[in-house]
């Protein structure tokens, strides 16, 4: 930094450390900047033998200070946080392409999947049901025709799993979703009793088969219909 001088010795000669984000003087060894913002981006060789960026990290909702880019940032630039919304975009999305589900629902998909993040609600679960219950959240806030046991069998995973980490977001996100079996009754005018009986052998706890709840669920459709 030739540009400046030193106030307390008025030398020229200044070394800038990226890393640590300061400006001494190296004639008299005085601070004179210890927060220091640079343009460039440095790295340096870890002793493992992968790339780290140098310096700091202020992100532009951060209310504290600011974060080291060692601990949480990587050569590529993105925090944790960024390649687990990137890894949900990419699954929300073929999810809902296999459903034929419009780029709205992907959009309000990854939504759902944030506010469950912020709550950390997805610890501990399984990615993909993580993202197959934000899936049908949106299939049933939007309304669309389909329903958990489709997303089940696209997705190879268990219809009660899945149907047990919906059951969580909802309730901890308050998320006021309409029973959808209550809304199809109505709108058929349709026995009440011989549609909870039917939705009582689709659930049943002791069917954990998968051809069973699709056999099921097809003798079920037709005593409706």
């Amino acid at each position: 930094m030739s540009g400046n001088k030193c106030r307390n010795c008025g030398s020229t000669d200044i070394e800038t450390d990226p890393a640590r984000g300061d400006a001494v003087c190296t004639e008299c060894g005085v601070v004179l900047e210890d927060q220091l913002i640079v343009s460039e981006t440095a790295f340096k060789e870890t002793p493992s033998g992968n790339m780290m960026v140098l310096g700091q990290f202020v992100a532009n909702d951060s209310t504290g200070g600011a974060t080291g880019f060692g601990a949480t940032y990587h050569v590529n630039g993105k925090e944790s946080r960024g390649i687990t919304l990137q890894n949900a975009r990419k699954g929300i999305t073929h999810l809902c392409m296999q459903l034929q589900l419009n780029q709205h629902c992907i959009d309000t998909s990854m939504n759902f999947y944030k506010m469950a993040l912020n709550r950390q609600l997805t610890r501990g679960r399984k990615q993909a049901h993580n993202h197959a219950a934000c899936v049908y959240i949106t299939c049933r806030t939007e309304g669309t025709a389909h329903m958990l046991i489709d997303i089940s069998d696209v997705l190879q995973i268990c219809v009660h799993e899945l149907g047990r980490t919906y059951l969580r977001f909802t309730q901890a996100l308050c998320i006021n979703i309409p029973s959808v079996g209550e809304h199809f009754v109505n709108s058929h005018d349709i026995n009440y009793s011989i549609f909870t009986l039917c939705f009582y052998l689709i659930y049943f706890p002791l069917v954990k088969n998968k051809l069973a709840n699709k056999l099921i669920f097809k003798y079920c459709t037709y005593i409706i219909i």
